[in-house]
């Protein structure tokens, strides 16, 4: 394999950052609500959320994938691939994500919320002051092995015509002939775009244990 065959690979390295990052984005934003909601003393709320997550998690991510682009896509919704994958890994982050916030959460001593009425603070102080920060700090850890697990998922995205980094990799394979070294390829990008993610969230773990320590 010549350096211009992986150059055309390692060029579907944007579109699997681009389907990640968005995803994560998504699931980000969406988790929280969806944590509250999991979490509420509303029975019949909590019951529901509870369902929905266990119905989105039970399925694998192709299927969601099948499901939003050839189901959505072909009759309801003109969506290209890239939104269908997006969709369909967005809304997997998001009751992922809401269970890692919940996971966080949990971890805060109910002494906490306590302290905080104690003190007359507001709701919205009570949450950016005391508990997110909290929560983040636990939470970190495993949502970056989750960006780098939803990070291979996007190979997943191939199957349906996105150009990220599998469906190069199979392209050339298919091209050269040399499907070993195509896909060897696609592995050290991967691994390449996975270690920063794991150090940048030791460190970021470590400066959110120090603030939260003093």
């Amino acid at each position: 394999m010549t350096g211009a065959d992986a150059a055309h690979i390692a060029m579907g390295i944007p579109m699997t950052l681009g389907l990640t990052a968005g995803a994560f984005a998504i699931g980000s934003v969406l988790g929280f609500p969806v944590m509250l909601a999991r979490s509420t003393g509303f029975l019949p709320l909590r019951v529901a959320v509870i369902a929905v997550i266990a119905f989105v998690r039970a399925l694998p991510p192709i299927l969601w994938v099948f499901l939003i682009y050839f189901g959505l896509g072909s009759g309801l919704l003109n969506l290209s691939p890239f939104v269908a994958a997006l969709s369909a890994f967005g809304l997997i982050a998001a009751v992922n994500m809401a269970e890692i916030y919940r996971g966080g959460m949990l971890s805060i001593s109910s002494g906490q919320w306590e302290a905080a009425r104690a003190l007359n603070l507001s709701r919205v102080s009570t949450w950016t002051d005391i508990m997110i920060p909290q929560m983040t700090r636990v939470a970190l850890p495993p949502s970056a092995t989750y960006v780098i697990g939803l990070m291979k998922d996007s190979a997943i995205a191939s199957t349906i015509g996105v150009t990220e980094l599998a469906y190069r990799g199979k392209q050339m394979s298919q091209i050269t002939f040399e499907g070993l070294s195509a896909f060897a390829v696609v592995g050290v990008c991967y691994i390449a775009l996975s270690l920063p993610v794991a150090w940048i969230a030791r460190t970021a773990e470590k400066k959110l244990r120090a603030k939260v320590a003093r």
